[in-house]
């Protein structure tokens, strides 16, 4: 009998792993294959972190979050975060209002015009103010899990690899935590902190927990990389967001040989219902499309990608994450492909909830009961 399972060895499960065993707690880690796998949300070596939100709420909570990164990368001995800055532009991205949330949170930053920003970046196309704040960078996250996980056992934490979960099942004031194999596990708390397989993992909870949860939508995404025609001038990570489409950019990881920028149209992939569907086949049709935006927006590179990948978001309805629970089960989803930049953060806030030392920001709870 253990006192927590924490389900799903990601960037948010492995953060609350941590988190709740260098409080004390008995913990164990379970993930269905290996931490940061590429059947996941988590795995690779390119994520963004930046500050940019229209709401002045999360862009607090980068604040808070930044300190965390560098709390782990002080305990971790490693940089998981390299800095490159980042660019906000597009109409419909509305810079100058991000700008006034940068101002009122303290973060360092620059509004300039399409003019000045395309002198200083000049493998970019611009169409309106252009908003830049140097703090932001690329998180390195399988680098970032493995670190986290690393952490929780030096603190007492067990971490089972292969142990894919099938079902909870309450077992008198405990659970038992049941694996596809038939493994068990006893636990007097469970945190389920899936992913994309948090769809098929809802029908096995108490069915007046799972009907609070929100409808979540899992997305097979897309990503492309793209070489440098210059590769000696760094890029900044960017959002570009103009009608029709909203296209994101980073420097590419190692597992992209540090070459190219990574570019993806946000939530441009096609939903599978839950990572069980997902097929790790990229989508033509939406190469095609970031190429064409390459081709017109990002004269810097060769708008041929010499590496792709596919990733899966979880997305609520509202964008907001999900950190709450009931009755001894606490749902960790940061979801909705912008949870990254957040995870050593909400692991603290997980373990929080689990333990019942703090409730979730009102953003992050469940609905209330009979709603």
């Amino acid at each position: 009998m253990t006192s927590y399972v924490v389900v799903g060895a990601g960037l948010a499960g492995s953060a609350t792993a941590w988190q709740l065993a260098r409080r004390g707690e008995d913990v164990v880690l379970v993930e269905r294959t290996e931490p940061a796998n590429e059947h996941g949300s988590s795995h690779g070596s390119a994520r963004i972190f930046r500050y940019g939100y229209p709401d002045p709420f999360y862009t607090g909570l980068v604040v808070r979050a930044r300190e965390a990164w560098d709390e782990l990368e002080a305990l971790a001995g490693q940089q998981l975060v390299a800095p490159s800055g980042s660019l906000d532009h597009g109409a419909e991205r509305r810079p100058v209002e991000l700008a006034a949330r940068l101002a009122a949170a303290g973060v360092e930053h620059e509004l300039l015009d399409p003019a000045a920003a395309a002198a200083r970046w000049p493998g970019m196309v611009f169409d309106s103010p252009v908003l830049w704040h140097p703090g932001a960078g690329v998180i390195d996250a399988e680098t970032s899990v493995l670190a986290m996980a690393r952490l929780a056992q030096e603190a007492g934490a067990t971490v089972l690899t292969g142990w894919p979960v099938a079902r909870l099942v309450r077992d008198g004031a405990g659970f038992r935590v049941v694996a596809e194999t038939g493994a068990e596990l006893r636990a007097d708390r469970v945190v389920v902190s899936a992913g994309g397989w948090l769809p098929d993992l809802l029908a096995t909870l108490p069915a007046s927990l799972a009907r609070r949860v929100p409808p979540l939508q899992v997305r097979q995404e897309q990503a492309f990389h793209f070489p440098y025609r210059d590769a000696a001038r760094p890029w900044p990570t960017f959002i570009h967001k103009t009608p029709g489409i909203q296209v994101y950019g980073l420097p590419g990881g190692r597992d992209a040989g540090f070459r190219g920028q990574k570019v993806a149209e946000y939530n441009g992939g096609r939903v599978v219902g839950s990572a069980a569907a997902a097929d790790g086949v990229v989508d033509p049709a939406n190469r095609d499309r970031v190429v064409a935006y390459v081709e017109q927006h990002l004269p810097g590179l060769v708008p041929e990608p010499y590496a792709e990948t596919t990733c899966l978001f979880t997305n609520t309805p509202d964008e907001d994450f999900v950190v709450d629970g009931a009755d001894g089960i606490t749902v960790v989803s940061p979801c909705s492909g912008h949870g990254a930049k957040f995870a050593p953060l909400i692991g603290q806030v997980a373990a929080d909830v689990a333990t019942g030392a703090a409730a979730a920001p009102p953003a992050f709870r469940l609905a209330a009961v009979g709603a």
